[in-house]
């Protein structure tokens, strides 16, 4: 049974925190999917990931290839299994996520955009619903300039 780790972006942008993110599940030997909500905003994400530095590569694709269940790292929407065996998933924008998304993951992350007060308060909701249905969570921000847990749902085992 996983949990769900809240990003809450207020320095850093999206693209870095990502990376960083997929840097740490990968070395814990995680493929990941990363859920988001538009096609525009994940072929955005695709070019920012490729155009990473050179020491810092991260293999991924955008789902719907060939090779999507061979893929460390699967950029795709949808609320379907992922197909290349994930263990994490990470959402952005505002994707779903749901007990069974936490349940069925080794850790479920979720970044959203502090600037934004419609994501701001998406995350509420999407925290509240997680939490009420027993999974544990965390909030993680990073007001200070470094990252850090400011709440913790220890959820209902």
């Amino acid at each position: 049974m996983g949990a769900a780790f809240f990003y809450h972006l207020t320095k850093a942008p999206l693209e870095t925190t990502l990376s960083m993110l997929l840097e740490k599940a990968r070395g814990a030997g995680w493929r990941v999917m990363v859920r988001g909500t538009s096609d525009e905003r994940l072929k955005w994400l695709d070019e920012k990931l490729w155009l990473g530095p050179d020491d810092g590569f991260m293999p991924h694709g955008v789902m719907g290839g060939e090779f999507d269940a061979q893929q460390p790292v699967l950029l795709g929407q949808g609320d379907d299994t992922p197909p290349n065996g994930a263990a994490c998933l990470m959402t952005i924008d505002g994707a779903n996520v749901t007990p069974d998304d936490v349940n069925g993951m080794e850790r479920v992350c979720v970044l959203f955009d502090g600037h934004d007060p419609q994501a701001v308060q998406n995350a509420r909701t999407q925290w509240k619903a997680l939490s009420d249905a027993g999974c544990a969570a965390q909030y993680w921000s990073q007001e200070s300039g470094k990252w850090e847990k400011k709440a913790e749902s220890e959820g209902k085992g």
